[in-house]
């Protein structure tokens, strides 16, 4: 599998494509915003997307996902239905961020812990992860050890948990029993700023190295 990350909007967000190198098959993770440098760098790349995924239900994360998917004729998929909330609200997540309006709106498809997502030769796992959500959801790729978090973890932070329905003890819990469990090798691109792995922040990440 391949990847490439395109940080997007003012709040400069991870939007990622992974690709099957075989195929050049793709799902595309948090179309927060941008469609039309998306759309350039998906045909620059030959690229066919097959799935558009969301890991959580924030305005940064999901706003260009309406566009892509009539753009492309995809279905969007995820993230865990506790995120419907948010998805409704973001008109007022506009508004409040001084984003241009983007309309509600639901998914073709939720996701659950353990579901599966597959495009040419690659498949991704679904870890449900609340806590700076209720419905935050991870994308993991176990043959390349790479994941996307989205904003769960991040290289020496963690996910914000003061926004609506967060949840610090919550988050702290998806990370030590979910995320921590792929191994020290394992990297993963966080919902923004630079990528890291388990290990670096198992060892360095001043968020975890308190004892639950």
């Amino acid at each position: 599998m391949n990847y490439h990350i395109l940080p997007v909007t003012a709040f400069q967000q991870n939007c990622t494509l992974f690709w099957c190198e075989r195929t050049r098959r793709a799902a595309i993770i948090d179309p927060g915003g941008e469609p039309a440098q998306l759309l350039a760098l998906i045909a620059e790349l030959k690229l066919q997307p097959e799935h558009i995924l969301l890991t959580h239900g924030h305005l940064d994360h999901v706003g260009a996902s309406v566009a892509l998917a009539t753009a492309l004729a995809l279905p969007i998929t995820g993230p865990h239905h506790d995120d419907a909330f948010l998805l409704e609200t973001l008109p007022m997540q506009s508004q409040m961020f001084g984003f241009s309006p983007v309309a509600a709106f639901a998914p073709a498809h939720w996701l659950n812990h353990g579901d599966t997502l597959t495009f040419g030769d690659v498949q991704l796992e679904v870890l449900h992860c609340p806590g700076h959500t209720p419905g935050h959801v991870v994308f993991v790729n176990t043959q390349s050890q790479l994941a996307q978090v989205g904003d769960v973890l991040f290289r020496g932070a963690i996910g914000r948990t003061d926004l609506p329905r967060g949840n610090h003890r919550q988050l702290l819990d998806s990370i030590r029993h979910l995320l921590l469990p792929l191994g020290d090798d394992f990297r993963f691109i966080p919902g923004h700023g630079a990528m890291s792995t388990i290990g670096h922040e198992r060892r360095t990440n001043p968020f975890l190295a308190s004892k639950p």
